[in-house]
């Protein structure tokens, strides 16, 4: 009687679902960050992430350098850690990636005694030593190749989720191919997972995000 009261359109229960997705998705998208960030690692196993949200990726190692020397995870420590896994046979990728590797080093200038390029072989087999420090002679100085048995690498294969297998050549020869995990993977000055960067990522991209956390 006071006037037309103001009619108020009820809400369709398909737009209410719609809202109420909507609402959990932002409500989640902390929680759901770390896990997404991981997703598109090309992984045997994915990654989980720990109470903190911290990714579990890396872990104790004990390898050979292509200098003859065991080193272990714990050398690192104080710097950040850029891994790159691959082999010497790898007719392209590793090539490339670590010549990318190198690049964002010199970008990086006196800021990149803060970091270990690190390139992990995936072929321990033929990878011995000498060959590793034979095709590292044709990449930057700084970088680190290790290398070690079976087992050992099995193990910080496991420990990234990095991924391998044979492909083409015979059952018993050493003319196979590996297809493999191709990231870079960004650890912390604790040995902690920080980021990672898909093959294809520009020097200059991981340099800067790189200089971004030192």
């Amino acid at each position: 009687m006071g006037g037309k009261g103001k009619f108020v359109k009820p809400v369709s229960s398909i737009r209410l679902r719609l809202i109420l997705i909507v609402s959990a998705f932002f409500a989640l998208g902390a929680y759901g960050a770390s896990t997404w960030l991981m997703a598109d690692l090309p992984v045997a196993g994915r990654a989980t992430v720990v109470p903190g949200g911290k990714a579990r990726v890396g872990g104790p190692f004990a390898l050979t350098d292509h200098t003859g020397k065991r080193v272990s995870d714990k050398d690192f420590r104080g710097r950040f850690m850029l891994v790159f896994f691959g082999y010497t046979f790898c007719p392209d990728i590793c090539q490339t990636g670590l010549q990318t590797m190198g690049a964002s080093l010199e970008m990086l200038g006196e800021r990149a005694d803060q970091v270990a390029p690190i390139f992990i072989t995936l072929d321990p087999k033929r990878d011995t030593v000498a060959v590793m420090a034979g095709y590292l002679a044709n990449f930057d100085r700084r970088l680190i190749g290790l290398t070690g048995s079976a087992d050992e690498i099995a193990d910080v294969a496991k420990a990234f989720h990095a991924y391998s297998a044979k492909t083409g050549g015979s059952d018993t020869g050493d003319d196979y191919l590996l297809d493999h995990t191709s990231i870079y993977y960004l650890l912390d000055e604790n040995g902690d997972y920080a980021a990672h960067f898909p093959y294809g990522r520009s020097a200059q991209q991981i340099a800067e995000e790189i200089a971004r956390r030192l």
